[in-house]
């Protein structure tokens, strides 16, 4: 029997990278920003083949509606009240400035939060991006909160996949032709650190959807509980009940209410509310990654990513407050793979020194693992692994420096 031919080799994704530096106008963030754009052809991918119809919208609107303009998604997180280092909203309007450049209808978009929060319902999460500097006048464009005013609007995403055969994407995202997603590179509790993967999953979701992806129980050692009652105001499902054993007053889950939303493991400060590490995070990032799939699955050669690696903080954005930055900043990234790109840019910021004054415990020196040594539990690169294994991208990646 004559051998088969062995299949190509796929070349590693191109990862463009644009440092800090300047001197000189024409080295500007801004200018950056839109030398990145053009170096990962962005403009062509928006432009990329007509409207196509969706769940929710007929054939016959789609043809009528070819050669028109194309509405495009600027997948963002405005950031919670608050917090202070979300990404600049003049970093934003370059991206916008180009996509009207490349005739297109750009839109900034983000759901809301399973948690309760100001950005828990598109009026507060409208007037939140507003108070941020997300208005028409910096910005360019319109805000449309994706999943509507209670989370109620989206649409079921086939993926068949070993957790979801379907996903609940958001129907603003859904019905857009293209999507640029732009995400603030940070530790993150639970996953060990969120980029573009999680910025699809989590940001692309109602909260029915997020419901699905945490699926977490988490539990209280009554021994660290110190009955503060944080856990109990952050709680939107209200599951958290006191309960009072030898005169220690202490919090219990009713694990039946919990919804894993995670509110009540970022508001304890001395670390009593803790879930199964070993058993609950490895399938949690593996719903989440199915959830990245899912929110990009219909667009085909039609999504672009920018990384911004500054004010690497150890939380995500949805937290109340900004922390000291891990690590020094490091730069901006774009690329048409979002695995390749949080790659690249788990790679960057682990070959950076630590800070010492900062909430990284331990592996402070270049080459270590800073997001184990702020979130010992966690293992950011199971998403990284896993996303391969579906296809969502590439951890093999080019850098190239523009």
């Amino acid at each position: 029997m004559p051998k088969q031919a062995a299949s190509p080799k796929k070349a590693p994704s191109v990862v463009y990278f644009a440092g800090l530096r300047a001197r000189k106008a024409k080295e500007s963030k801004i200018q950056k920003i839109a030398a990145l754009f053009d170096a990962a052809g962005f403009a062509k991918i928006v432009g990329k083949g007509a409207p196509k119809a969706t769940a929710k919208t007929t054939e016959r609107r789609a043809s009528k509606n070819a050669g028109k303009k194309a509405p495009v998604a600027v997948k963002l997180h405005f950031g919670e009240r608050g917090n202070d280092t979300f990404i600049n909203p003049v970093f934003v309007r370059a991206v916008v400035d180009k996509l009207k450049a490349a005739n297109t209808l750009p839109f900034l978009t983000d759901t809301n939060t399973l948690y309760l929060g100001s950005r828990h319902n598109a009026v507060d999460h409208l007037q939140t991006a507003l108070e941020h500097g997300f208005g028409f006048a910096t910005v360019n464009a319109p805000l449309i909160i994706a999943d509507g005013l209670r989370g109620g609007s989206f649409s079921e995403v086939p993926i068949g996949k070993k957790h979801f055969k379907s996903v609940k994407i958001a129907d603003a995202i859904v019905e857009a032709h293209s999507m640029i997603v732009m995400s603030h590179f940070k530790g993150h509790e639970l996953v060990g650190f969120g980029g573009a993967i999680k910025n699809l999953a989590m940001g692309c979701a109602p909260s029915q959807g997020k419901c699905d992806q945490h699926a977490v129980r988490f539990s209280v050692n009554k021994k660290l509980c110190i009955a503060c009652g944080m856990c109990l105001g952050s709680c939107p499902e209200t599951a958290i009940i006191w309960k009072k054993e030898s005169e220690k007053k202490f919090a219990v889950i009713d694990k039946k209410k919990c919804i894993g939303c995670g509110e009540c493991l970022t508001v304890c400060d001395p670390k009593a509310v803790t879930i199964n590490w070993a058993t609950e995070i490895g399938p949690f990032t593996e719903r989440m990654v199915e959830y990245a799939l899912g929110a990009v699955i219909d667009k085909p050669g039609r999504v672009g990513y920018f990384n911004f690696l500054m004010d690497i903080t150890p939380d995500c954005d949805c937290v109340p407050w900004s922390d000291a930055p891990l690590v020094p900043d490091i730069g901006i990234l774009a690329s048409t793979d979002p695995v390749a790109l949080d790659q690249a840019s788990f790679d960057l910021v682990n070959s950076q020194p630590g800070f010492t004054h900062s909430h990284l415990g331990h592996n402070h020196e270049p080459g270590q693992d800073k997001f184990t040594g702020t979130w010992s539990n966690t293992r950011g690169e199971i998403q990284l692994s896993y996303a391969e294994s579906i296809g969502l991208g590439s951890t093999k990646y080019t850098l190239v420096e523009i």
